[in-house]
């Protein structure tokens, strides 16, 4: 899961260490010995790093005793990541001279760590620290991070990554995972022969992955684009490009929208986002509504920052997010589950493992975000872990790593969330919006209320062809309001708490044209039983009436109630009336004449459903509003 690796220069130090502190080892060694030494020597400082095990390997080979080789061997593997044999070659090096160990302390404590010992390696660290005269601040670190580890590692996580395969890891290194709402397209970054990023696209039918292909252009260009997200729906990619020709700084967000003959020519996204510091590993929320990215400043280095559309199409200057995600330390790769309350993201400033550790964060009931939470060992590491996420069943998560069975460099995985780190479990409402005369398809606004919060939980435009797709969380009640100019809005309500999840919600929506007689049922208007005191959840439903008929002034409407057949004719009536009562009171208190408004009654008059059922009858309690004149 980390990408970078122990620098090439601390090795180099650690070989010349052990020259200085072993000579008589390495001058008693024999001739073939000491030249298989030299090799390996040679093939560090190119960066052979794998090579030059192999020849320290014939040097002991030569030599079983050759203390150098042994001290080297463990430096090599704890470059490469292999914790268990350098480990293993440090343990030789202590048998055989014990005084060889105090040069290689801290690699070795970074070996025992690597592997899960984080008390033997706390024990060697503070060995280290105590023998030195001058402060060593890289130890000093690690000791925080075996500290840490100590008092928070009394049980690992679960956890069983699972390569992706050959159809989309290869020899060259795959990182920067991104899926779709249905988990059925992949896009991924991929440093094509250690030198071009592209973007790559694969497809998943029954659980099989097909062979990723290069996504071409003109996404893709002869310059790098990297840490891209696809939108929930599929239909938008933001990403990074650096050194663009048009670019503000080092680093800036661009985007590309599918459309029926593909995608487009990539934009940058401008100002306020983009500036002159960097700008990378953006991540779109389901509705496309808010992005989520990291900016790095030289006075500060990386921060979380969040910018959201507005009612213009233009994205607010952009806010670093809160103390309890940034910290002094660096904050990367944010990623905003489809649940739109759960937040994963990077960070070396929260206490943690290694150098970057992953975190989630729950959005609080008033919108702040909480503490961070570590994922844990050994999802989190002594190396850098970053670009974790999860798909909208809240169980998968993907992430990249340089693990043992790596087809060549960092390959992407996926494994089971444990529990309690599992984002809310989601799946999406879909479908078109149409004309009810011409049936034509029509271009919509569509908000999402979740009804027990009152809240926005999403806001979604349709394509040029009328289709929508919304994300939200299971076992949630939800009202749908859909607005166009020159049509009446539609209202509903739904339930996703009994549905199967694994099954999309489908919904078409109707809207119909301005005009006299047209009517819709407000289904989200709500009374208690036998009372007419609206209840707070109608607030919604009633102020989309408000601002329809302050857009348009010379419309009259009437609101008539209705009510089932239980109980008498006469309380029926009285008690609809009441109702109808109640939303023009409602209305004239946000300033609508009275005289453009009449509250009508119809009691248990004009059934459209049976009363013979408490499904049916619950369809005829309703509240409709009729246009009587424009």
């Amino acid at each position: 899961m980390k990408k970078t690796s122990l620098l090439i220069l601390i090795c180099l130090l650690g070989f010349g260490l052990l020259l200085q502190a072993q000579t008589v080892t390495y001058e008693n060694a024999p001739k073939k010995a000491k030249a298989s030494f030299d090799r390996a020597i040679d093939a560090v400082r190119t960066y052979q790093t794998k090579a030059a095990i192999g020849f320290l390997q014939d040097a002991i080979k030569a030599a079983p005793g050759f203390t150098d080789a042994y001290g080297q061997m463990g430096l090599c593997y704890v470059e490469l990541k292999e914790y268990a044999a350098a480990t293993s070659a440090f343990e030789k090096l202590k048998q055989l001279d014990s005084s060889g160990l105090r040069p290689v302390m801290v690699p070795y404590s970074k070996a025992m760590a690597g592997t899960g010992n984080f008390v033997g390696a706390l024990q060697l660290i503070n060995q280290y620290i105590a023998s030195i005269k001058s402060k060593s601040a890289n130890a000093e670190k690690l000791k925080v991070n075996y500290e840490f580890a100590v008092n928070n590692n009394r049980q690992a996580v679960p956890f069983h990554p699972e390569n992706l395969g050959d159809p989309v890891n290869s020899k060259d290194p795959e990182y920067f995972p991104s899926l779709t709402i249905d988990s059925k397209t992949l896009i991924f970054t991929r440093r094509v022969n250690g030198r071009n990023e592209d973007f790559y696209i694969t497809y998943r039918d029954n659980n099989i992955w097909s062979a990723a292909q290069n996504m071409g252009e003109p996404v893709n260009s002869s310059f790098n684009e990297g840490a891209q997200n696809i939108s929930q729906d599929g239909t938008m990619l933001v990403f990074t490009g650096c050194e663009f020709p048009e670019g503000k700084g080092s680093c800036d967000l661009y985007y590309s929208e599918k459309t029926a003959s593909g995608w487009t020519a990539p934009k940058n996204m401008g100002s306020p986002i983009n500036t002159r510091d960097w700008e990378s590993q953006p991540c779109l929320s389901a509705d496309k509504q808010t992005l989520y990215f990291a900016r790095e400043t030289p006075d500060h280095g990386a921060d979380i920052f969040v910018t959201s559309r507005q009612p213009n199409g233009q994205w607010s200057v952009p806010q670093k997010m809160g103390p309890n995600i940034n910290t002094n330390g660096r904050e990367t790769t944010p990623f905003i589950h489809a649940d739109g309350q759960t937040l994963y993201f990077a960070s070396d400033g929260h206490p943690g493992y290694g150098g970057l550790d992953i975190f989630y964060s729950r959005r609080q009931p008033d919108g702040s975000w909480g503490p961070a939470t570590n994922l844990g060992y050994p999802i989190n590491t002594i190396d850098e872990d970053a670009s974790l996420v999860v798909e909208a069943n809240g169980k998968t998560a993907y992430f990249a790593s340089d693990r043992s069975d790596t087809r060549g460099a960092l390959d992407i995985y996926r494994f089971e969330l444990y529990p309690e780190a599992r984002p809310l479990q989601t799946l999406y409402v879909k479908g078109y919006v149409y004309d009810t005369l011409t049936q034509q398809r029509l271009t919509a606004s569509i908000d999402i209320i979740d009804l027990q919060g009152g809240y926005n939980i999403a806001t979604v435009k349709t394509n040029e062809t009328g289709d929508y797709l919304a994300p939200l969380p299971v076992g949630k009640d939800y009202a749908m309001h859909v607005n166009r100019k020159g049509y009446l809005f539609y209202s509903d309500n739904f339930s996703l708490k009994e549905h199967n999840p694994g099954i999309p919600y489908e919904k078409n929506i109707p809207l119909q044209p301005l005009a006299a007689n047209a009517s819709i049922v407000l289904h989200n208007i709500f009374f208690d039983s036998k009372q007419y005191n609206l209840k707070p959840e109608s607030v919604t439903e009633l102020n989309k009436l408000v601002n329809l008929l302050k857009d348009n002034p010379t419309i009259k409407i009437e609101i008539a109630g209705y009510t089932d057949n239980v109980g008498t004719d006469k309380d029926n009536q009285l008690l609809s009336q009441n109702r109808a009562k109640a939303v023009v009171s409602y209305l004239v208190e946000k300033g609508i004449p009275l005289d453009r408004l009449t509250a009508k009654g119809y009691g248990e008059s004009d059934p459209v459903a049976t009363n013979d059922t408490e499904e049916g009858r619950a369809v005829n309690r309703r509240t409709v509003f009729r246009i009587i004149s424009l």
